[in-house]
């Protein structure tokens, strides 16, 4: 019997998120930490609900990780000037540093989840696992599907 797309999709969700959880570690940073600096990286600046959501964790857990971050001088956090009862995220100099470390870290582990596969092959799985996160999108703000 072979197991469902879906399964697949999960499990090697799964798997990759545990090795580069393992890859992140021998950086020093753990696996949230090093996708919170990434999406830092991108998004610089954005208030602590705006990275909550990006990494699908609760206010209160990422406010313990950035206590953390703080603390180690990766990031620091302004107040807001447009209210004052919030706080933007920013990088430190040392939490920028760090993003290329972080990024050449995960081109081995994609290189190794890929081996196997042409640059054909792999241009075309792109390409269908965008189709597939746009219909799963799709899925779960019927919303726009409805009135878009």
């Amino acid at each position: 019997m072979t197991p469902s797309i879906a399964y697949l999709l999960s499990d090697s969700a799964r798997l990759l998120r545990r090795a580069f959880d393992a890859r992140m570690r021998t950086l020093g940073v753990t696996g949230p930490q090093a996708r919170l600096l990434l999406v830092l990286g991108l998004h610089e600046g954005q208030n602590q609900g705006f990275y909550a959501e990006q990494l699908e964790v609760e206010a209160i857990t990422l406010c313990r990780m950035l206590d953390r971050m703080e603390e180690a001088a990766l990031i620091e956090r302004r107040r807001d000037p447009a209210d004052r009862r919030a706080w933007r995220v920013h990088l430190t100099q040392a939490g920028q540093a760090l993003l290329p470390q972080l990024r050449e870290g995960v081109a081995p582990m994609v290189e190794a989840m890929l081996g196997g596969l042409n640059p054909a092959e792999r241009d075309h799985l792109g390409h269908l696992l965008e189709q597939v996160r746009s219909n799963l999108t799709r899925e779960l703000t019927p919303e726009v599907a409805t009135n878009g």
